[in-house]
């Protein structure tokens, strides 16, 4: 496994060595590829060839359809060391880290192969006897996709796999930082036998010339983005002029909340998972950490134990710690809200972690003794920062975790059956893990509710948004 060969999956025309989107890595700044970029005028010719290799698309039969998923899920395992190879060198994301990304990204390929022929419609007793009430489940139609930085592969498939099952077209335009992790899936697919113009890539530098574009073309039908809230509101209210079909995955910030009775050292466990995954660059990673006032301190001590054992190091070098962030100004902006926390009254926890001086490194950081007052309880951190509050009883604890616009994921250790279920029905929240810090898996729904956005990706669920119900009426029996 070599960079050449991971880049061996980027078709030469993909790449632009004058005019292309500079990728760098973020551990080191090196160049990785340059990949060519796509303006407004070649992307809405790409959606128009889409919504053309469509309707032979939605003509196969759906085992057809899931024959040629499953290629695409094949091939995914079969280069499954290139492409983890690839999104750490365009991410930073530590190695290991890669590899289960590209795992779960495939999972989803293989799921949504399999629910293309589970695409149902209904049989319903009529009022009358002789009329038959039936409904069917068919396409949306084109569709496109907006992706971010931080799963640059997974983000991907769970947009791309449902929308193919279904019988629809996609063009996704990825993020700037990262688009070699598409390039590459969409090399795949179409050795897989994805037709071409079905499923396309778009990189762009001018995001939000192709997102106006999304929003305002007629051939588009649909549109799933993954990214900030402020993004989403814009292109629910650009897309409002088509009344297109959305589905968003906007901000979160998520409370991890553990109860005096909770099992410590499976809550740090799920802790570390949750909160410094790609160090911290999540948007369902634990964002605040509610303590009940009884564990508090040996929780906050265990903790920094564990987060002093964290390595940060180029993600190729230590496939097993914590990678770099994004860039510089992600660097930049999780350092600021950490001195304005400290500021602010909070306490640094533990002893400084080592982090390399080149390259766009932040190290862990654990904040005691923050408060509901400060910024950084309030704000999405994207950044290895673990801020830990203290709370009284359950009634506090429910109100400090909903005293928030959003609504991605939350986190409950408890040993207590009852509060279990009092919490999960409690927690206004999209996604409740209780007693685990990971919960995403292709088998389920996932997205958010209030200003987290709506919609939801995996299960029969995921399947679901990217097809329209049609009542039928059948007289004359």
């Amino acid at each position: 496994m070599t960079a050449d060969s991971a880049l061996g999956l980027l078709r030469p025309h993909t790449l632009d060595s004058d005019d292309g989107i500079r990728v760098l890595n973020p551990a080191n700044g090196v160049l990785v590829a340059s990949a060519r970029r796509y303006d407004v005028d070649e992307t809405a010719a790409m959606i128009e060839a889409a919504d053309v290799a469509r309707r032979e698309w939605g003509a196969r039969t759906a085992k057809q359809r899931s024959d040629v998923l499953r290629a695409w899920y094949d091939l995914m395992v079969a280069h499954a060391e290139d492409l983890a190879l690839l999104m750490t060198l365009e991410s930073g994301k530590p190695l290991d880290e890669a590899r289960g990304e590209v795992k779960y990204g495939a999972s989803f390929i293989e799921w949504f192969s399999e629910e293309a022929r589970r695409a149902y419609g209904e049989v319903i007793p009529s009022y009358a006897t002789d009329k038959r009430v039936l409904t069917l489940r068919q396409p949306v139609g084109t569709c496109a996709a907006i992706t971010p930085w931080n799963f640059p592969l997974a983000m991907i498939t769970r947009k791309v796999a449902p929308a193919l099952a279904a019988g629809c077209s996609i063009i996704v335009k990825p993020a700037e930082a990262t688009p070699l992790s598409a390039l590459a899936l969409e090399t795949l697919a179409h050795r897989a036998g994805v037709p071409e113009d079905l499923f396309r890539v778009a990189p762009a530098r001018k995001s939000s010339a192709i997102g106006e574009l999304f929003c305002t073309h007629p051939l588009v039908r649909k549109i799933s983005f993954t990214g900030s809230t402020e993004v989403g509101k814009v292109i629910m209210a650009k897309a409002a002029g088509q009344v297109k079909r959305l589905s968003l995955e906007l901000g979160g910030n998520a409370p991890f909340i553990v109860f005096d009775d909770a099992d410590l050292d499976r809550a740090i466990a799920g802790a570390m998972a949750s909160r410094f995954r790609n160090a911290g660059q999540t948007c369902v990673c634990a964002n605040r950490f509610l303590v009940q006032a009884g564990v508090y301190e040996a929780f906050v001590e265990k903790l920094v134990a564990a987060v002093a054992q964290v390595r940060v190091e180029d993600g190729v070098a230590n496939p097993s710690g914590m990678g770099p962030l994004i860039d510089d100004r992600a660097v930049e902006r999780v350092a600021g809200l950490v001195t304005q926390a400290l500021a602010q009254g909070a306490m640094r926890a533990g002893e400084n972690v080592a982090a390399p001086a080149g390259g766009a490194f932040h190290p862990p950081v654990v904040l005691a003794e923050v408060t509901e007052a400060m910024a950084i309880a309030g704000e999405e951190i994207f950044g290895p920062v673990a801020p830990v509050l203290r709370f009284k009883d359950e009634s506090e604890a429910l109100r400090i975790a909903n005293d928030t616009p959003y609504g991605l994921a939350a986190y409950v250790f408890t040993a207590d059956a009852a509060r279990q279920w009092r919490m999960m029905e409690g927690l206004e929240y999209g996604m409740v893990g209780v007693n685990d810090g990971l919960i995403s898996t292709e088998v389920a729904p996932f997205g958010g509710i209030k200003e987290s956005g709506f919609g939801r990706e995996g299960s029969s669920h995921g399947l679901a948004d990217y097809m329209n119900v049609k009542y039928c009426l059948v007289g004359g029996l």
